[in-house]
């Protein structure tokens, strides 16, 4: 099993979901001006790195993507699975 320190764990979903949090944004920026968009498949994986709070927050404050049922369920469903790993890895003993 690998033993990542907790306050290093910590750092890494601060970072993660701030860059994913932003991410939303521009695409959101972008979408409003018909720029080159961002995939929805790279807003999904940087969720499932460990963003998925960010993902969530840039879905509510940047109102983007919330009718596409992939995030709409998707992003919960991974703040779920993830909730529960970090509970198995950090919390259980």
């Amino acid at each position: 099993m690998i033993d990542i320190p907790l306050d290093i764990a910590l750092q890494y979903l601060a970072i993660i979901n701030v860059a994913t949090f932003l991410t939303y944004g521009l695409d959101k920026w972008k979408a409003k001006r018909s720029k080159w968009r961002i995939r929805e498949a790279a807003l999904l994986m940087l969720a499932v790195l460990g963003g998925s709070i960010g993902a969530w927050l840039g879905m509510i404050v940047w109102h983007h993507k919330t009718q596409h049922k992939k995030f709409k369920y998707g992003i919960p469903a991974i703040i779920l699975v993830q909730a529960i790993i970090i509970w198995y890895f950090f919390f259980r003993k």
